[in-house]
């Protein structure tokens, strides 16, 4: 065991010596955060749709779509590092996905809305920019 040990360790420190930590540097168009952007607030309210079971649907995460709940592709310009997620039910429904962006079990409403920091919040106007 000692053995193994002793080449892990060696592999871990020629690892570590090999890929020196190096200091970022902040430039004028440099973005420093890798968190993805917060999805804006679309509606204060879930959208009843019929689904149909094996169709690929892809709904909005960040909010921008002009095609609510369903993803228009604006996250590419409007909220880069969002992306749509992807999913396919098992059979035909009727369900009421997340209007709001911040339900914990998307895409499907939780009643996350009728907390305070989505009733207090604005709403996002749409732009045709």
């Amino acid at each position: 065991m000692n053995t193994l040990v002793t080449k892990l360790d060696h592999k871990w420190i020629s690892l570590t010596l090999r890929q020196p930590w190096k200091t970022a540097v902040a430039g004028s168009k440099v973005q420093l955060s890798t968190l993805p952007p917060e999805p804006v607030i679309p509606s204060k309210k879930p959208f009843k749709v019929e689904l149909v079971g094996g169709k690929r649907y892809s709904w909005c995460t960040c909010g921008h779509s002009k095609n609510q709940p369903f993803c228009n592709g604006a996250h590419k310009t409007k909220a880069q590092g969002l992306s749509p997620l992807r999913f396919v039910p098992e059979k035909d429904a009727t369900v009421w996905l997340c209007g709001c962006k911040h339900s914990n079990n998307p895409p499907y409403c939780d009643g996350t809305h009728k907390q305070d920091f989505i009733v207090s919040a604005t709403l996002h106007e749409q732009t045709d920019s």
